[in-house]
């Protein structure tokens, strides 16, 4: 008789590898078996919709908004026989555990399956925050009962997703395009993006110059030679780029010199005999302070900047190290330790440090998040003793995760890095008579402390905490020479756009969502369409700015960063027991006083112009009316400008969706209204068809082609043929285009008689010879490769996958920041792509090799790891599922008698 045929206690926990691994700890005597996740939810469609309610008017919503907003909770057809499983293993239990996670989420998790099963044996809610031995020994001792203040927090917060997004989506579908969604964190994610591009689109260019001198403090110095930039003029500070605003013009309060090219050159010119003395020297004590352990949005951010990951992939990542035991729970806002978890950092540290690097007093964190959940841990290895990242045996990117979590914790109880940091104001006078003043700093660390482990990563160009810049021992009144002193000219750049490191920072900031839901934000908008990636940035689609801009007008309440923030504020007063559910969803949809409920809001919207939301006009350089003007149409953004007669909106174009917002300039409106995507450039006849050649721009970009005449037969196609890179449909000219015509060319045959062509194709030129296809590195080879060239290439042996890097590369960019190995960009079967000599990534459509950086590179190589070594058939995960709730008073009765 197996074990699970006899009485057994029952623990039921989320997910089938956290099930493994716990049943591993148990032994006889415990069954553990997983929930798949939620086993039951809100209706996600009509059909779910038990017939009974069918006709009620909020059957739609799934919510009895009439009923205190009752909600029908419904078990989804694909998780019905897993219920039935885990009814049979309770049916010859003793006892049940609830073993779900301990936040929120989990606590509704476990409540729903007490609500479902309806248990007539003693219930426990088991608790942990690592997967250990001990924790786990240590939660089936000290159970505790199921929170429902917890439950009812979640439970508000699913109603409130619900009432926003099936009230507010219905709008958005009717005036802005059908399959559109809104919700409640998701559309004020999207308007920080839309906004941030807003920016962008106002911003004007100034330009400013300075001067940068290379200054010799004599033979007496081992460190002589250093930069310094020039600080002012008279006395009067030379303008920077945080003096300029907006719109390119020096700030008002701006009282600074505002140095031109022809100024600073000539300042330049009059220092080229200049003696120069030290004025000042200042030295300050540096010191700095360890980062606190990682909660989860500090791990995404700085795995974002050090390994390259996704926030999805960091969470996935890091969920597997959870269920697998190596580190503590990953969805905290916490940065508590235990004592356990100091005591295990520092002995950690001073083992492989030394003592003279751990403090005598641990280092206590107090979280800087809003209504942080102190109960839980910061993320840090398992156990009370750490293990290395060489002893866990981890491989890919769980090896490199766990680093990072490993390195960060030890970090955190060790000392303080400190040093000196010191400024030199040099003098001198040009022969024109300004008194000029140079500034050089530097900074020497004299104890690296905490930065011997760890040093944390940077979301601009700034210096890192452990970067050294040295400057000669001078003091006030020495001499020093000048090496060299030039002009040199700046632009201020506009605001940078999010990333998904830099778009958590800013949703944490400004206490919008929960981290533990920020990962699946971010999927949202990428996957809704609202925002696409170049490179690591977020760039919003014009279809964001429709919908944001419907919003904001007709729902300024329901988009509003602080009526956003102030909603967590409220789910964290239910979770504390300190304000009523029903009370709160009852104002937020039916509204009190002043305030407008969403009801109203949806059922009072008044006219909304369709066409006037879609429309954005492409000003003039003064801002006038250009008569061009954007439109968001149902396949796409695209461009409607004035005929050749004055016409209005007489001429259309097509815009690519690469091309972000704030790249549309007027000139490149006009540019694509003179060649839109259909029209036809006719180019001359071709000599030996007699058929008329023309150039178009088509999907895949620019191409020629021949027309047939009427009376062709309907099985004949035109030959068409792309156009070269180095190619453009203003200056393609007849002859150019007849040569493109002409593929695919016959290089030669074979000595089997097997025929050889070079042919130009979507991902590249590449020469065929039957099935067997090989990469050209250029498109005129298409036209100059030899037949003994080509069966050179062919005698070589075919590169694949791997053997692929023994091309040559087109590109080399940089160390990979989460291998170190260096990452190149190669030209392969199916196009470009970019590797690390272990991982292959082809480049997307966005992408091409001349723009491609070492940060985008590093983006396609995480994405590519995150799949694993080979795709693998595995079974979907199954859907969420449910069953009818009973009532808060019940629920609570059952809660308690459990």
């Amino acid at each position: 008789m197996s074990n699970r045929e006899v009485a057994h206690k029952l623990v039921i926990v989320e997910s089938p590898a956290k099930a493994r691994t716990i049943e591993g700890y148990l032994g006889r005597g415990y069954v553990v078996e997983s929930s798949i996740g939620h086993i039951r939810d809100l209706p996600q469609s009509a059909a779910d919709i038990p017939a009974k309610l069918k006709g009620e008017p909020w059957a739609r919503l799934g919510v009895d908004v009439d009923n205190n907003f009752e909600p029908v909770y419904v078990v989804a057809r694909d998780k019905k026989s897993h219920m039935t499983k885990l009814k049979g293993l309770l049916k010859d239990a003793d006892e049940l555990y609830l073993a779900t996670d301990e936040d929120r989420e989990g606590e509704a998790i476990a409540w729903h399956l007490l609500d479902e099963l309806k248990p007539k044996v003693p219930v426990h809610r088991m608790v942990f925050h690592e997967i250990t031995p001990a924790a786990i020994n240590a939660a089936v001792e000290n159970p505790r009962e199921i929170d429902m203040d917890l439950v009812e927090a979640q439970e508000a917060r699913r109603i409130l997703d619900r009432l926003y997004g099936y009230e507010v989506s219905p709008v958005l579908w009717r005036k802005v395009m059908s399959g559109l969604s809104a919700g409640r964190v998701q559309s004020v994610a999207t308007r920080l993006v839309v906004d941030r591009e807003r920016e962008r689109m106002k911003f004007r260019v100034a330009s400013y110059w300075d001067l940068e001198g290379t200054f010799d403090a004599g033979e007496k110095h081992d460190q002589r030679m250093f930069p310094a930039r020039l600080h002012s003029v008279d006395e009067t500070r030379v303008a920077r780029g945080s003096d300029f605003g907006q719109d390119g013009e020096l700030k008002p309060n701006a009282k600074v010199v505002h140095l031109t090219k022809s100024r600073a050159e000539a300042l330049a010119s009059g220092l080229h005999d200049t003696e120069f003395a030290v004025r000042s020297v200042e030295s300050k004590p540096y010191t700095r302070r360890p980062y606190a352990p990682f909660r989860t949005t500090t791990m995404q951010q700085e795995a974002s900047r050090k390994l390259g990951f996704s926030a999805s992939s960091t969470m996935s990542v890091a969920q597997r190290l959870y269920e697998n035991g190596f580190i503590t729970y990953m969805r905290t806002d916490s940065t508590t330790l235990s004592e356990t978890a100091i005591s295990a950092a520092r002995s950690q540290a001073r083992d492989l440090y030394g003592p003279e690097y751990v403090p005598d007093a641990p280092r206590i964190y107090a979280s800087k998040v809003k209504n942080a959940q102190e109960a839980h841990e910061a993320i840090r290895p398992a156990g009370d003793s750490f293990r290395t990242p060489a002893q866990t045996g981890l491989t890919g990117d769980q090896f490199r995760l766990y680093e990072l979590i490993w390195m960060r914790t030890i970090a955190s109880q060790m000392k303080d890095a400190l040093g000196n940091s010191v400024t030199i104001r040099l003098g001198g006078v040009a022969s024109t008579g300004e008194d000029v003043v140079f500034s050089a700093s530097g900074r020497v660390i004299t104890f690296h402390g905490f930065l011997k482990a760890y040093v944390e990563g940077s979301d601009d160009d700034s210096a890192t905490d452990d970067q050294e810049t040295r400057l000669p021992n001078v003091s006030e009144g020495d001499a020093v020479n000048a090496a060299a002193i030039r002009a040199e000219g700046h632009s201020t750049k506009p605001p940078a756009r999010y990333t998904e490191a830099t778009l958590i920072k800013e949703l944490e900031e400004r206490e919008i969502g929960r981290p533990s839901t920020y990962a699946s934000i971010i999927g949202t908008i990428l996957n809704r369409g609202y925002v696409y990636k170049k490179g690591t940035a977020l760039v919003p689609a014009w279809l964001a700015f429709s919908v944001i801009r419907l919003l904001e007008e007709h729902f300024a309440r329901l988009v509003s960063y602080e009526f956003t923030a102030g909603m967590e504020d409220i789910l964290d007063e239910i979770a504390g027991g300190r304000r009523d559910r029903n009370t709160e969803l009852a104002e937020f949809y039916f509204g009190s006083g002043q305030v407008e409920g969403l009801k109203e809001l949806v059922t009072e919207l008044g006219e909304i112009d369709a066409k006037e939301l879609a429309t954005f006009p492409i000003p003039g350089p003064d801002g006038s009316d250009s008569g061009i003007a954007l439109r968001v149409g149902k396949y796409g953004p695209y461009l409607e400008g004035p005929g050749d007669d004055g016409t209005p909106a007489a001429k259309k174009a097509n815009v690519p969706d690469d091309l972000p917002p704030d790249e549309l300039t007027l000139e490149k409106a006009k540019e694509l209204l003179a060649n839109p995507a259909g029209e036809e450039i006719p180019l001359g006849t071709h000599p030996e068809t007699g058929l008329e050649i023309v150039a178009k721009n088509g999907r895949y970009g620019p191409y020629v082609t021949e027309l047939l005449p009427e009376d062709a037969p309907k099985k004949a196609k035109p030959r068409t043929g792309s156009l070269f890179k180095d190619m453009s449909l203003d200056t393609i000219t007849l002859e150019q285009a007849v040569k493109l015509l002409s593929l695919p060319r016959v290089v030669g045959v074979d000595s089997e008689g097997t025929e050889i062509t070079a042919q130009n194709g979507r991902y590249g030129p590449y020469l065929k010879r039957g099935t067997d296809s090989r990469s050209l590195e250029t498109e005129q080879q298409l036209f100059d490769i030899t037949l003994d060239e080509a069966l050179r290439i062919y005698a070589q042996p075919k590169q694949r996958g791997r053997g692929a890097s023994a091309t040559a590369p087109l590109k080399e960019l940089g160390n990979d920041p989460v291998s170190g190995a260096p990452v190149v960009v190669k030209a392969g079967r199916f196009g470009e792509y970019v590797t690390d000599g272990e991982y292959n990534a082809t480049l997307r459509k966005d992408d091409s090799v001349e723009a491609i950086t070492l940060e985008r590179a590093a983006e396609l190589l995480a994405e590519r790891r995150a799949k694993g070594p080979a795709k693998k058939t595995a079974k979907r995960g199954a859907k969420k599922s449910s069953a009818k709730k009973t009532t808060k008073k019940t629920a609570k009765k059952t809660a308690k008698k459990s």
